[in-house]
């Protein structure tokens, strides 16, 4: 079953502190082969690994979470929604930080539930967004 959520850079992190137990919970409802992150949250999760290398036991469980979720790559479709998106928000002085929108742009592109308590996201018309803390 191909992934159907696409949780964003600050899901992971309260799935991973455990400080919002709604979004643990959620997550828990739904089968993990429909859930996946962006490798842009990846690459995010392991910036913030290396700032901080005296993390061990926070290293174990980012590990252990991207062990057990689909990275989905950042392909030419996320590119192409990209430069349209982009293009409507600066248009609208609305813009939106790169990582954001280029998270949003993979979301839209292939179709997925991006899962985010982030408002910024609601800029983008047409995108599919649930917050699980809620």
């Amino acid at each position: 079953m191909p992934a159907r959520y696409l949780l964003d850079t600050n899901t992971v992190n309260y799935i991973i502190k455990g400080n919002r137990p709604r979004v643990r919970e959620r997550l828990l409802r739904v089968p993990m082969a429909e859930v996946g992150i962006s490798v842009l949250t990846e690459a995010e999760l392991l910036f913030g690994l290396a700032r901080r290398p005296d993390a061990t036991k926070l290293k174990i469980v980012v590990e252990e979470f991207l062990l057990r979720v689909d990275i989905l790559p950042w392909g030419s479709e996320a590119a192409q929604q990209h430069s349209r998106i982009r293009a409507t928000l600066e248009h609208a002085s609305e813009p939106m930080g790169n990582l954001d929108l280029m998270i949003a742009a993979q979301a839209y592109a292939l179709g997925l539930v991006l899962v985010s308590s982030d408002s910024v996201f609601r800029r983008v018309k047409g995108l599919k967004i649930q917050d699980w803390s809620r």
